[in-house]
């Protein structure tokens, strides 16, 4: 892994993976591959029993560097979008222990992506969260297929097609969050309910884990893959080209309907 974009530590049976691409952390394929990789060894480690993410800036994740999709190839999109939702969440899925986002800033698009790949979200009360893709015209594909499952289709709707941001309140609210907390305390709360978890027997904890993830997953690889391709399409259109480019140069996009 890429010790300059994660960095990984182990401490207390608790592994803690800190994003650290300044200044928002903006998903690249190095900083997703940085991430599985430190996600797979605390997942082979015997010595761990949990894991905490968090971020080493005032952002935890503003979402993906969009010139992974500006002016590029469908394909370069595809291989994207194969670590970030199939291999982010096969690797969750086989973690075998369990895995805490510690959230105090913003939170958007990929970044939720990550955050909600955890079993559990801890957010300080100053955090905002959001999934604004369509204003970029693109559209937040696996999202599409989570926050439903999580919140509900009416209160996902608006979210995922308004494109504004939300706070803490109301992503506790909607049942996206485990817990809110005073801003500057959600690291430290990952941290402690994270000892909490790894005191538990590792054995039961995988086993137990894995049959609470079989359950509540359902057909979701199959539903994210029919999102993905549909993201594919939408990142090869004139107008997502042009919220694209109308994002990087401060404009007003113009788009055409094509």
């Amino acid at each position: 892994m890429s010790t300059d974009l994660v960095r990984y530590s182990v401490r207390d049976q608790i592994a803690e993976i800190v994003l650290d691409r300044a200044p928002v952390n903006a998903l690249s394929i190095p900083l997703i591959d940085a991430l599985l990789a430190a996600l797979a060894k605390a997942r082979d480690d015997d010595a761990v029993r949990a894991v905490v993410i968090s971020s080493a800036h005032k952002v935890f994740c503003a979402g993906l560097d969009l010139d992974i999709v500006r002016g590029k190839p469908a394909i370069e999109t595809k291989t994207f979008l194969e670590r970030l939702y199939f291999a982010l969440n096969d690797t969750q899925y086989r973690m075998g222990k369990p895995t805490i986002a510690a959230i105090d800033g913003a939170v958007r698009a990929g970044g939720m992506t990550i955050a909600i790949s955890c079993d559990m979200i801890v957010a300080g009360d100053g955090s905002t969260f959001g999934y604004p893709e369509i204003d970029v015209g693109l559209i937040p594909a696996i999202h599409f297929v989570q926050l439903p499952r999580l919140v509900g289709k009416h209160q996902a709707f608006g979210p995922l097609f308004l494109g504004e941001p939300f706070d803490a309140a109301t992503a506790f609210r909607m049942g996206l969050l485990s817990e809110v907390v005073p801003k500057g305390t959600a690291l430290a709360r990952a941290h402690e309910i994270a000892r909490k978890l790894a005191s538990k027997s590792p054995i039961v904890m995988k086993i137990g884990r894995d049959a609470f993830t079989r359950a509540v997953d359902a057909d979701f690889r199959r539903s994210v893959e029919n999102t993905a391709e549909s993201f594919v399409v939408v990142a090869s259109t004139e107008d997502c080209q042009e919220g694209l480019n109308a994002f990087v140069e401060k404009r007003t996009p113009n788009y055409k309907g094509r």
